[in-house]
């Protein structure tokens, strides 16, 4: 347990031992923290290795958490007059939405690479398929060089 925050697991061992008396949902900017009440002192719901206060961005999501995690019921207030949806205090990365756009085109074109190479062995497994060996490729580019250049040198 820290000095100013109680972690979760702090709060799950004393909302057993019937230490924790109360709690209070308390607006910030960009979202809500939790406020423990320990007889006539109250501390904030900190977050884990930190001394940092638990935010959630979400109100449901706070009250689910505080239901389904810590197994409190009962809210004794919510204080909503300094709770804005804009977080003044965050930090926002200006590069973040093209990181996530490369990363989407990166994984859409991992999907396709992949696509394409099922189906090509598909095809290489398939009795039909028409090889072509190697010298007969490289007879077949050849004639196609020739005839380009063939093209540049008369079209010079």
């Amino acid at each position: 347990m820290s000095a100013h925050t109680i972690d979760t697991a702090m709060a799950k061992h004393m909302v057993a031992a019937d230490s924790i008396r109360g709690a209070s949902i308390i607006g910030q900017p960009g979202g809500w923290s939790v406020m423990l009440k320990l007889g006539k002192t109250e501390k904030p719901l900190g977050t884990q290795r930190t001394d940092k206060p638990r935010m959630w961005r979400s109100l449901d999501t706070c009250v689910e958490y505080l239901k389904n995690e810590l197994h409190i019921n009962l809210v004794d207030m919510l204080d909503a007059r300094n709770y804005s949806i804009e977080d003044v205090t965050r930090k926002t990365r200006v590069d973040s939405s093209e990181r996530l756009k490369h990363a989407h085109e990166a994984a859409a074109y991992n999907k396709w690479f992949h696509a394409q190479v099922d189906q090509a062995e598909i095809e290489a497994d398939d009795p039909n398929t028409k090889w072509v060996s190697n010298e007969d490729a490289k007879k077949h580019f050849a004639a196609k060089r020739k005839e380009l250049e063939k093209r540049i040198k008369t079209a010079a």
